[in-house]
């Protein structure tokens, strides 16, 4: 990795991002074909925040959070920070201090392969985190990597300016220039539930309203009695 630090590159439409935001993570990631989805590794330190944001990426060294202060004066209202290492570390790289210098420059919260801390304090000052752990191991400012480059998470690649979006069921990621398409498929999505879910409620069953009797009897399940099970 070649240390670097990109500015301003470009990002997602902050508008369009907001109507992902709103649909939910599990929604936009079955609209999208079931991609994006950061995996379950990254849990929110707090439940009950669901946010979006521009992604500004970061690569840092194991136990060394160098690059997230180098990251700060790149952030702007309405992104997103995304923080990973060359080699996986859950060290607390990410503290309340950071948290107050990106809240006062708009950034809307952090998703980080690493571990966080001040978990209290951050959670008071409404600062949302989704993280791989929570640690209190200190690190140190010594090793050069790498601002607003391409970064893998779970096998999802991300690129600055793209969209994230976090909530309590986890993160995804949608590419800027399939924003609006993904809004689109998500709102599709959104209004096929809402007429499943009306037909719930009126009784139906989802082995009919999903052809699935048919699928049962090919996989060859067989209904008997329970007098016939020897119940």
């Amino acid at each position: 990795m070649n240390p670097v630090i990109v500015t301003n590159p470009p990002r997602a439409d902050l508008a369009t991002v907001d109507k992902l935001a709103g649909f939910g993570v599990a929604t936009v990631h079955e609209a999208q074909g079931r991609t994006g989805y950061l995996g379950p590794g990254l849990r929110p330190v707090h439940l009950g925040s669901r946010i979006g944001g521009t992604a500004v990426t970061v690569v840092c060294w194991p136990g060394d959070n160098l690059m997230i202060h180098a990251a700060v004066e790149h952030c702007r209202p309405g992104d997103l920070l995304v923080v990973t290492t060359t080699s996986p570390n859950t060290d607390g790289l990410f503290g309340e201090l950071f948290a107050t210098a990106l809240q006062h420059r708009g950034v809307r919260g952090l998703v980080t392969t690493t571990g966080v801390r001040d978990v209290a304090e951050l959670h008071e000052m409404g600062f949302p985190v989704w993280s791989a752990a929570v640690s209190a191991q200190g690190t140190v400012k010594a090793t050069a990597g790498a601002v607003n480059v391409p970064v893998t998470i779970a096998g999802q690649l991300i690129t600055p300016g793209d969209a994230i979006l976090a909530d309590d069921d986890g993160v995804v990621v949608v590419p800027r220039a399939e924003a609006d398409q993904a809004v689109a498929a998500s709102q599709a999505r959104v209004d096929k539930e809402d007429a499943t879910r009306k037909a719930f409620q009126n009784g139906e069953l989802g082995l009919d309203r999903y052809g699935l009797r048919d699928k049962l009897t090919q996989l060859g399940v067989k209904y008997v009695t329970a007098e016939e099970y020897g119940l």
